[in-house]
């Protein structure tokens, strides 16, 4: 049985959840450069708007009960793949020394025009696998 993951902030803009947990895997939606607290796109260089993404993440990873180290994939969405280095530098300050399989593409338009975009799943280390020895 799948549930809602919805944290206090940020909250969700439409008809989605923030996240979903189902058998001890949990999905989260993308994030945007929101400021969780005024509601306002942060709207500085791509090392902030990814920072700011990611903290965004990290609100809804603690609203699951977990943090960045139970995040096994991300995928990363850039309006311009000319802010991958900068993207990236800030990206790898909030991953330990063993970071998430990653994707990064470039698309013609993220949702309100921002630069970046930021999805991810996670695994529950709590959960009971069926599989497990």
């Amino acid at each position: 049985m799948k549930e809602i993951i919805t944290p206090e902030k940020p909250k969700a803009a439409g008809p989605y959840s923030p996240a979903v947990r189902l058998n001890g895997m949990v999905f989260l939606s993308g994030q945007i450069p929101l400021d969780p607290d005024t509601n306002q796109l942060v709207t500085g260089s791509i090392q902030e708007q990814c920072a700011r993404v990611l903290e965004n993440l990290k609100l809804v990873l603690a609203a699951a009960g977990l943090s960045f180290d139970d995040v096994v994939k991300t995928t990363v969405f850039l309006k311009d793949m000319n802010d991958f280095a900068q993207m990236n530098e800030t990206y790898g300050g909030f991953f330990g020394a063993t970071p998430p399989a990653r994707t990064t593409v470039e698309v013609a338009r993220l949702p309100r025009d921002v630069r970046i975009e930021i999805e991810a799943i996670a695994i529950d280390p709590h959960h009971k696998y069926p599989f497990a020895k």
